[in-house]
């Protein structure tokens, strides 16, 4: 299914949660090998595309602190019309809610989704396997929000397969620091050999993260938090960091908690979703939840 906007035209950018996380071993270019679970969230940046014909690729809005160049919108537009040979351009705008570097996939998702709003407005007709190896070429975790299924995911996250998880209630907390994920990926301390795992390993309950000692050691802010959310729930981090998130199987046990949680830090609380809500918004628009 051809992913579609909303019904007031954004376009659903959805966050991610990594439900594990280990470093199995790394490859000779430096690049880690990794065994993880992604999920999506029900909370997501808004993007909006509108086509333009003089062939320019524009932020009107949103991304103000990073440089065009850099900001995974633009260059998944610019990468989309290049490889098609597009003579159309885009504006790009967002409305962006998710944190910068806190392991939720914002700048991933955004990516993902710009290249489904542009293979859908400028009448490409790029199939899932190509759009997603474009993904590829701009971030390990795109592929997952281009394919929109929660995944098992190998290699540096590319190699995915899809799961089906129970879809609970998370609250997420967000501590005010911005990691720095090849900073922790260059630590000295990582664990960079976990022997690899199974997907029956991961649904038995081993949902380690190999990242989250080194995070925690570099990062007191996160140090905090995770000790202040393990007190009361079984805290988990997602990715590097920095967000932490608990999970619950019913939306009052979360709210409950997120109401209790000390204003140094933001939270909130979103569902679990095995389908990302850019498909499933798709879906609910043409009345096919089940395709």
């Amino acid at each position: 299914m051809t992913p579609q906007p909303a019904a007031d035209g954004a376009w659903l950018a959805p966050a991610k949660l990594n439900l594990t996380l280990r470093v199995v071993g790394r490859r000779a270019d430096g690049y880690h090998l990794l065994q993880t679970v992604f999920q999506f969230l029900d909370r997501a940046d808004r993007l909006w595309l509108t086509p333009r014909t003089d062939g320019r690729i524009e932020r009107t809005r949103g991304n103000a602190d990073i440089a065009p160049e850099h900001d995974l919108l633009v260059r998944a537009a610019r990468l989309l019309q290049a490889e098609s040979g597009c003579t159309l351009g885009a504006d790009l705008a967002i409305d962006k809610i998710l944190p910068v570097g806190g392991g939720l996939g914002g700048g991933s998702s955004n990516a993902a989704t710009v290249l489904h709003g542009l293979n859908e407005l400028w009448n490409l007709d790029f199939d899932i396997e190509r759009l997603a190896a474009l993904g590829l070429r701009l971030g390990a975790d795109v592929p997952v929000f281009v394919r929109g299924q929660a995944a098992w995911a190998e290699g540096v996250g590319e190699r995915l397969q899809p799961v089906v998880l129970p879809e609970p209630w998370y609250l997420v907390l967000v501590p005010p620091c911005a990691v720095s994920t090849a900073a922790v990926f260059n630590d000295p301390d990582l664990t960079r050999n976990s022997p690899l795992s199974t997907i029956a390993s991961f649904i038995a309950g081993d949902v380690r993260n190999d990242c989250l000692a080194v995070v925690r050691r570099r990062y007191a802010e996160i140090d905090a938090a995770f000790r202040w959310l393990d007190a009361r729930a079984e805290a988990r981090l997602t990715g590097t960091g920095a967000c932490l998130f608990a999970a619950f199987a019913e939306r009052a046990e979360a709210e409950a908690l997120c109401s209790e949680v000390p204003p140094r830090w933001q939270a909130f609380v979103a569902r679990g979703c095995n389908r990302s809500p850019l498909m499933e918004e798709t879906a609910a628009r043409v009345g096919d939840v089940d395709s």
